[in-house]
């Protein structure tokens, strides 16, 4: 193998598509980026195109990633991509998976939380693969997704599907013609538990017996592990699609948060003196932050963590254990709060005056201007009366109810700009203690995890990681590369490509430690007390829920 061979990684975000050309030492030599539609036709809503989806793809790596450089030099491609829901025909056409009958629109989002319902309903019947999804269904994984289809678009929808897809397997598809379907999807979204595969009784339990016909054909026969090779590589018509050679390996898929961990834990961190040093891989967590986070943890017995999924065995790394825990909204949250602020407007026209470029100034200019109101202390002090409960959009872990709701304490009548400044810092706060509660989850489960390895989006946020940092206790490692789960999705390339033997191969060559961050630790005291604030919001939540739900049924004329 030469040294000026290159693998192209593919990843399918919540709104845009980005694809980079990687060297086999993990080096991002051109990325580029292209936005993808999103339609919200009803509330809790969130439908997109596979026709767009892999248009973008094509137009990434066509004509901008693989643009100048002589296509033989190309050794293999990985995708990844959100878990959300791809519904195809016989015929492998789009069909509509709402009411308005746009065949186009024939992704459910993952973000899509219709199926409440249905998710709260498969949680009741409480069916023994429950355990491996934290004992309770949710509506962002795809069994209450389908049945959700099947009770409300049956002839649309549901009589006419004959494939349906996690998105990321839809594009290996795409890309092949191969029909097998990652582990990585079916394990951590669709209940599949190897070695013994799918569990009939538990889809006959919830009405959709007719998914295990022709042995499960629907919804994936065949399985294999991620970055396996796939068919013969790329066909002809993907590879004219693509720009590419015919033939090159393609990697069996993942999902984006799990490319992620991919791209950042296997990471050589010699020399940095962390404490998971000379300790095995399951002394660190992975986090992956961009509209929402991810928290992957991952052991070599499987550990079953209440309110949070898996265990899963090969799901990120063959042959371990992951457990999976998240928040449904990060950075969305984060836009969330500041754009709907009254102060919004000046916060712009401040950060346009400091940075006409654009770019991350809006959030460039508020890290700054909260260091300016704290003067000689640290930041995070500023947070001291005013907390933030930050489950807008449901808490995925580790309470894994979707019906919570965000909740603000310490508001005053002032809109200034320092009240924005302080709303957003708070925001911060309350996500990164929703870590911290997910990692005290995962330690009483039995995971001893020392070290966080953060990437994504919102790594590019200083506050954001160093208030995680100081929140969690626990030192943060930054990749080398801003884009690691584009380093994670060419891994998949690199290893079906056989340029690297394993998984865990390819990690260690591919992944490097760009920064450390180390957490405040004269601020212990002040986040014990924070954290005891934010565990009695939810409490609180919950007691307003019970009276309001005893008034309504004492009153039911009401």
């Amino acid at each position: 193998m030469t040294d000026d061979v290159y693998y192209v990684g593919v990843d399918v975000g919540t709104a845009s598509v980005r694809a980079a050309l990687v060297t086999r030492y993990g080096d991002l030599k051109i990325t580029a980026q292209e936005p993808i539609s999103i339609w919200e036709p009803h509330t809790d809503h969130y439908v997109q195109s596979s026709h767009d989806i892999w248009d973008k793809c094509c137009l990434v790596v066509k004509v901008e990633v693989t643009r100048g450089i002589n296509r033989s030099q190309v050794r293999g491609i990985g995708f990844d991509a959100t878990c959300s829901l791809v519904v195809l025909d016989r015929s492998f056409q789009p069909v509509a998976v709402n009411k308005d009958g746009e065949d186009e629109r024939n992704v459910v989002m993952w973000m899509d939380h219709r199926a409440a319902e249905q998710a709260a309903r498969i949680t009741s019947a409480g069916h023994r693969v429950l355990r491996r999804v934290g004992g309770v269904m949710s509506p962002e994984m795809q069994p209450p997704k389908l049945l959700w289809l099947k009770e409300n678009l049956r002839e649309s929808c549901w009589n006419k599907a004959a494939h349906f897809f996690d998105l990321p397997d839809f594009l290996s598809w795409k890309a092949t013609g191969s029909l097998n379907r990652s582990l990585c999807t079916l394990v951590c979204k669709w209940t599949y538990c190897p070695p013994e595969g799918w569990d009939v009784s538990f889809w006959t339990s919830i009405g959709l017996k007719d998914l295990t016909e022709n042995n499960f054909s629907k919804i994936g026969s065949e399985t294999c592990s991620p970055g396996s090779p796939l068919g013969d590589g790329l066909t002809q018509k993907a590879a004219a699609d693509l720009g590419l050679d015919p033939g090159i390996a393609v990697g069996a898929s993942l999902i984006d948060a799990h490319a992620g961990g991919l791209g950042v834990i296997g990471a050589d961190v010699k020399g940095f003196q962390l404490p998971c040093e000379g300790q095995p891989i399951t002394s660190r967590m992975a986090m992956i932050c961009g509209t929402s986070s991810c928290h992957m943890a991952i052991s070599e017995q499987p550990l079953f963590v209440p309110g949070v999924w898996g265990p899963c065995l090969s799901a990120m790394v063959p042959h371990l254990w992951l457990n999976e825990g998240g928040q449904s909204a990060t950075g969305r949250l984060i836009d969330h709060m500041v754009t709907g602020h009254a102060a919004y407007t000046q916060l712009q026209k401040k950060a346009q005056q400091r940075c006409p470029a654009g770019g991350d100034s809006m959030y460039s200019y508020l890290n700054s201007h909260l260091s300016g109101l704290a003067s000689s202390s640290a930041v995070d002090l500023l947070g001291s009366s005013l907390h933030v409960w930050p489950d807008f959009h449901g808490n995925r872990s580790p309470l894994a109810d979707p019906t919570l709701k965000g909740m603000v304490v310490g508001l005053s009548l002032s809109q200034s700009l320092d009240d924005l400044a302080l709303l957003y810092l708070c925001t911060i706060q309350a996500l990164a203690l929703g870590t911290r509660h997910i990692l005290e989850a995962m330690t009483e489960a039995g995971h001893d995890i020392k070290t966080i390895f953060l990437c994504g989006g919102l790594g590019k946020n200083a506050l954001f990681v160093q208030v995680h940092a100081n929140a969690t206790g626990l030192p943060l490692v930054l990749p080398d590369q801003t884009e690691a789960v584009l380093v994670g999705a060419a891994v998949l390339g690199a290893c079906a490509s056989g340029d690297y033997g394993t998984i865990q191969d390819a990690m260690s060559k591919m992944a490097k430690v760009g920064k450390v961050v180390e957490p405040d630790h004269n601020l212990q005291s002040f986040y014990q007390r924070k954290y005891k604030v934010f565990r009695r919001l939810v409490d609180h939540q919950r007691e307003y829920q019970t009276l309001m739900n005893t008034f309504e049924s004492d009153c039911p004329s009401l």
